[in-house]
């Protein structure tokens, strides 16, 4: 069925692409879109703009996720149950809207465990199709990677383990079955998971879950007039949806009630293709203090931060008391070329969050100076150069994904340098499975301070060279493939991807199994 869907989406997405460039034309001016007789294109251009700003209704307590309950087994691992399950949740007065969630109706639980530990999941799938669990930004044999060749089967059981080695960073979980994983998270399933370790505990941060350090899933949805997710995506966008509301933690319009000075905000995109550029609503500045990979070395205070689909960032904002202060997305600072940005949401201002800060506030924490380790990769050997071009919505190095086609294999224990760049106008990013890396360059220049930590997913600005050094360690499995790709759910399960194994000395490329679903328990 996925293959008959994702058919028709590439066909959808070719049709709307040539008459887009047929109607801007090579100038790509404004003017060029006032074709459609009486201006229509025209009326639509002015009117796509997107802007809630001072326009949403804050009357929501921020729902924060509940920590994932688990048990031991007798070999002393950590194992969580989670069950992906159909369901209902009342995100508006009138008719509730039909979800999917993990262990609930909508998105799941945040998933809580500490370097060092022997982590195990039994993934039951309640839906009536298959779907799986990936663990994005994680450190993990392939065969536990919840990637397409992980699928779950309606009512089957996964049960990956591993022993959890990477330090303390904020990660997250979604479905990624092959060409439909935007329509799974768009549904509702996505849950943040967040790995702890003795560094960072000690380090005096803000860490009292839900209160001073909190979860911010950040996500947009359309709704129709009957209160169901609107999945139809504008006419001229070529990166999918782009909802005209904005939830956090499945809480439209959410306020967090303050009690302490320094609060830690833990921020994940979970959109299937909106850009977000976070920053308050009196540009107050924030201090960023992890990216997707973990800590920086030292925190950056900026007013603003980027994040595309997929990234996460962790931030320290103080409070004054009795003040009242917006988390607003503000428009692209970079990412679009032409007039077709403007479709693609690059000049939306949107009102994410409100936070009421309470009369007094507690003052016990504080940022300090040093905090992680750099990123080392700059100076390693490196064992293989490989460049990657991402163009249109479904293509890398003008191919686009074969589930049984594996497109390289990397030596374990090696550092490889790969240079990214996206070859077209349009928004990608890239993301890489099993390993965080260092961003090198951007263009042969020092890359920006917010790209300077461990990473597992980058914004690609138009026609720039990303270098990327990354180090492959610990799991081999000639068979079985990670992923690469763009983010931008509708690229991804458009073909935009391609894959990878890590061989041990001697291992040759194998051949990816057939199928790959677990299908019953077990």
């Amino acid at each position: 069925m996925y293959q008959a869907i994702r058919r028709t989406t590439i066909a959808a997405m070719k049709r709307r692409n040539a008459l887009k460039w047929t109607l801007v034309g090579v100038g790509g001016g404004v003017g060029a879109l006032a074709v459609g007789g009486v201006g229509t294109l025209a009326y639509v251009w002015n009117d796509v703009k997107l802007d809630t700003a001072g326009k949403v209704d804050f009357a929501r307590p921020l729902a924060i996720p509940p920590l994932a309950e688990s048990t031991r087994d007798a070999s002393g691992a950590r194992v969580f149950n989670l069950d992906i399950q159909a369901g209902r949740t009342a995100f508006k007065d009138g008719r509730e809207t039909e979800t999917w969630g993990v262990n609930g109706a909508f998105l799941g639980p945040t998933i809580r465990a500490k370097r060092g530990e022997e982590i195990a999941f039994a993934v039951h799938n309640g839906l009536d199709e298959g779907t799986s669990i990936h663990w994005h930004g994680m450190h993990l044999p392939a065969v536990m990677d919840g990637g397409p060749h992980q699928e779950v089967e309606p009512d089957g059981i996964w049960t990956p383990q591993w022993t959890l080695d990477q330090p303390a960073s904020t990660l997250w979980y979604h479905p990624h079955p092959h060409g439909r994983t935007g329509a799974h998270v768009y549904r509702g399933l996505a849950g943040m998971f967040i790995v702890d370790d003795d560094e960072s505990e000690g380090l005096g941060l803000p860490a009292e879950y839900g209160v001073d350090d909190v979860p911010l899933i950040v996500q947009d949805r359309k709704f129709d007039d009957d209160n169901q997710f609107d999945d139809s995506g504008n006419f001229f966008s070529m990166q999918g949806i782009l909802g005209d509301e904005i939830m956090v933690n499945g809480t439209l319009g959410p306020y967090v009630e303050v009690s302490t000075r320094l609060v830690r905000l833990r921020l994940l995109n979970g959109s299937v293709s909106r850009l977000y550029n976070f920053g308050f609503s009196d540009d107050r500045p924030f201090s960023l203090i992890a990216t997707d990979g973990g800590l920086l070395p030292s925190a950056w205070e900026t007013d603003r931060l980027q994040l595309s689909p997929g990234e996460r960032a962790e931030i320290v904002v103080a409070f004054e008391p009795d003040e009242t202060v917006v988390l607003r997305s503000y428009p692209a600072d970079e990412g679009y070329e032409g007039p077709l940005g403007r479709f693609n949401g690059a000049d939306d201002q949107l009102d994410v969050c409100e936070f009421r800060a309470a009369g007094v506030l507690a003052d016990e924490t504080a940022i300090p100076e040093a905090m992680g380790t750099a990123p080392d990769l700059a100076d390693a050997e490196v064992a293989e150069e490989r460049s990657f071009e991402l163009s249109g919505f479904n293509q890398i190095n003008g191919e686009s994904m074969d589930p049984q086609r594996i497109d390289f294999g990397v030596r374990e224990g090696t550092v490889e340098v790969w240079e990214v760049t996206n070859v077209d106008g349009f928004m990608h990013n890239f993301h890489v499975h099993d390993v965080q890396y260092q961003v090198l360059s951007v263009d042969g220049e020092e890359p920006p301070e917010r790209l300077r930590g461990w990473k597992d997913t980058v914004q690609l600005i138009p026609h720039k060279r990303y270098r990327l050094a990354m180090r492959f360690a610990d799991y081999t499995d000639p068979n079985l493939p990670y992923m690469y790709h763009c983010h931008i759910l509708a690229h991804e399960d458009a073909g935009m991807m391609g894959q990878f194994v890590v061989l041990g000395e001697g291992e040759e490329i194998g051949t990816v199994p057939e199928g790959g679903s677990v299908h019953s328990h077990g």
